[in-house]
């Protein structure tokens, strides 16, 4: 049998990434409690975490209307872009982007929800809702590294980070040579927790935007 073996400087530079995101774990609790600033906790109007809201969640958060929205038209950019180059510029390419992204989200998400549950890590975005626009984007950006428990404290979201670092790197068995490398992998598992904190910032306001729009109740 074949032996199997990473490449050392595959090793090294997801070793790096790993003490990017502990020092990130480390920094953003700290930021979160700085004086002056209002508390991050999310506002609570959501129903209790149960196994049940967690599947839930699993399914919006990998097929809900903002995934549905976002993937196609970043699948059609890479389309455009030709990126990967195996898969091409063709509509079957297109498809390939689709079916590898979501696929990857969903084992993500499963992870997530299904670790954070051994500890009460609760992985849904809990609104502010309120206080000033500064305040709300970072309460968004916060949470995109850290989570609410159960008592609604915040504390770094360790499911998360283990559950996109380690989604992604599985996927690299379905990916094509050219990005699975270490460091499009690492570029990948960059770019979820930036597209985590996109999507906070967006659900953070969209409900202010909604009720702005004509025929829509103030």
């Amino acid at each position: 049998m074949k032996e199997v073996r990473l490449p050392v400087h595959f090793i090294f530079r997801f070793t790096r990434l790993l003490r990017l995101v502990a020092l990130v774990a480390l920094a953003i609790p700290a930021w979160a409690q700085a004086p002056g600033d209002q508390a991050a906790t999310g506002v609570r109007d959501l129903p209790a975490i149960s196994p049940s809201v967690r599947a839930t969640w699993v399914l919006h958060a990998t097929v809900g209307p903002t995934r549905l929205i976002a993937v196609p038209l970043q699948s059609g950019i890479l389309t455009w872009a030709d990126s990967p180059r195996e898969y091409g510029t063709h509509w079957g390419g297109f498809g390939q982007r689709v079916g590898s992204s979501l696929a990857t989200a969903a084992l993500g998400n499963t992870m997530e929800a299904s670790i954070g549950s051994i500890w009460g890590e609760d992985p849904r975005y809990h609104r502010l809702g309120s206080g000033s626009a500064s305040s709300r984007i970072k309460h968004a950006l916060i949470t995109g590294f850290m989570a609410e428990k159960a008592s609604g404290e915040l504390r770094p979201a360790y499911a998360r980070f283990i559950a996109v670092t380690s989604s992604h790197i599985i996927s690299n068995s379905w990916r094509e040579p050219s990005e699975v490398g270490p460091d499009e992998t690492a570029r990948r598992i960059g770019f979820a927790f930036v597209a985590r904190m996109g999507g906070h910032v967006f659900a953070e306001f969209w409900p202010d935007i909604r009720r702005l729009l004509p025929g829509k109740k103030r």
